[in-house]
């Protein structure tokens, strides 16, 4: 029986490239349905900002191939508006960009071509992904796919958004707070963040090297968690050139016996406590686990309630400088910048003056911090918590924060400690917007987050789009970015 175009849209990547390898679907079929519905529901949800103007002839030529090129033969994908695309324009959401056309593909992005995947456009990202609300002045603001008043998180919100709402098979995030899980939180999607080292971010808005590269993450984001290892497959390990990337082989997480696994369940990390909703949500996947065989012991890690200070940390000694250089380089004048907070602090001289001592004051705090998380965690094999303190809220102002930023302290802790961790939706807010459960695990334990995930997403409700008329536009003309 011909499968609906609406369900093939929300189909797995898996099975997307399933079906193309086999000769049920078209890779231009599939190309087509996917730029139909961008100029359909997009002008709502402007999640998708660019398109690439080869994607029907790279996809036919998919389908004229003699045989497949890789595991992601003929899907078609969206990429993170803070990656370079060659031949597609590639703002990082910075004014300076507007306009520029990269002449090389970001090291994940060649990977995926590499392997079959077909580029369909560009997903809107805050500046230089320095925000949990995905806004920038070249495109605005994205909004959340169930409820177009609230954000998408971010600062991966657009990519999350239209995997959400069937406009894409999958995209990459980046990750530097909390950037691929907030957005999947938001969403209803999946995300993982792999271990630091794990995945090159050549081509990547905020190049390796920082102050705060240790805490700098890219990794895939798609609507199932079997796609999450099949994408992660394909773009993790040294490219030659990011020097911090490390030949640590991915596990698979069909290998992983989840009966006596040791999981530590963390509800109040104590920066940020979570509301009756969060638990609530974070407690049933406690459960589905507890009778699943995994041991279940409430914890707390050590040092964890100190996340947002040693995060903080960083740009009081300097990691803004950073940053300001990256406004030099794009050709984005300071005033101009989009985030407001950051656009003050740059503003007013920011700390240039800083003294060694507190650069190694905070360095020494960042080890500390680190030596604690990781001496608490290795008495466990994973660990579940909220991803938010909240369900995802209402739009800010243009250039402000969603929530505090101790709210998103789950998220943040596990970039600085640079352990795995990922999202599954594990519920509804009465508000009607999705809520996340955070799945974590030791360093190069992706196979055991993957395996949790997994086992969480079959005993909870199957994935569901949000309401495809809140999305449509009646009488509007259909719309395509660019």
């Amino acid at each position: 029986m011909a499968m609906s175009p609406h369900s093939l849209s929300y189909l797995s990547t898996s099975a997307q490239a399933e079906m193309i390898r086999e000769g049920t679907v078209s890779s231009e079929e599939l190309t087509s349905l996917y730029l139909e519905r961008i100029a359909r529901f997009n002008p709502k949800l402007n999640a998708v900002v660019a398109l690439a103007e080869d994607a029907l002839e790279r996809a036919q030529e998919a389908d004229a191939a003699l045989a497949p090129t890789g595991p992601l033969h003929g899907v078609p994908m969206t990429i993170k508006d803070c990656f370079d695309t060659a031949g597609t324009v590639s703002t990082w959401g910075t004014m300076g960009r507007k306009d520029f056309v990269p002449a090389s593909d970001a090291t994940v992005v060649a990977r995926l071509k590499a392997a079959g995947a077909i580029l369909l456009g560009k997903s809107n990202t805050p500046e230089f992904t320095l925000s949990f609300e995905t806004y920038n002045r070249i495109h605005g603001f994205t909004n959340n796919p169930y409820d177009l008043e609230r954000s998408p998180g971010g600062s991966s919100g657009g990519a999350a958004a239209a995997i959400a709402a069937g406009l894409t098979s999958f995209d990459i995030g980046t990750d530097y707070g909390g950037s691929i899980r907030v957005p999947s939180h938001a969403c209803g999607t999946v995300g993982l963040k792999p271990t630091s080292g794990s995945v090159p971010r050549t081509g990547l808005c905020l190049p390796p090297g920082m102050l705060t590269d240790s805490v700098s993450h890219a990794g895939p984001m798609a609507r199932t968690v079997a796609d999450l290892e099949l994408i992660l497959s394909v773009i993790r390990g040294p490219d030659g050139i990011d020097t911090r990337i490390q030949p640590v082989p991915l596990t698979s997480s069909g290998a992983v016996d989840l009966k006596g696994l040791r999981c530590a369940v963390m509800i109040d990390n104590g920066v940020a406590a979570p509301d009756a909703e969060t638990v609530a949500v974070v407690e049933g996947a406690e459960a589905i686990l507890a009778r699943a065989g995994l041991e279940m012991r409430r914890d707390r890690l050590d040092g964890v309630e100190e996340t947002s200070e040693v995060g903080g940390g960083f740009w009081a000694v300097g990691a803004h400088a950073g940053v300001r250089k990256l406004l030099e380089e794009a050709g984005t004048e300071i005033k101009d910048y989009a985030n407001n907070w950051f656009r003050r602090f740059a503003e007013s001289g920011g700390t240039d003056a800083i003294g060694a001592d507190a650069l190694t004051s905070q360095l020494a705090r960042f080890e500390d911090y680190r030596r604690r998380m990781q001496r608490h965690m290795a008495r466990y094999d994973v660990l579940v918590s909220p991803v938010n303190a909240h369900p995802t809220p209402v739009h800010p102002e243009p250039g402000e924060a969603p929530f505090p930023a101790t709210d998103a302290s789950y998220t943040e802790a596990y970039d600085l400690t640079g352990w795995p961790a990922g999202v599954v939706r594990g519920g509804t807010s009465v508000s009607g917007v999705p809520i996340g459960v955070q799945v974590v695990a030791n360093p190069w334990r992706e196979d055991i987050v993957l395996a949790v995930m997994r086992h969480l997403e079959a005993a909870l409700p199957r994935f569901d789009g949000p309401d495809e008329g809140l999305l449509s536009c009646e009488g509007c003309p259909l719309a395509l970015p660019g």
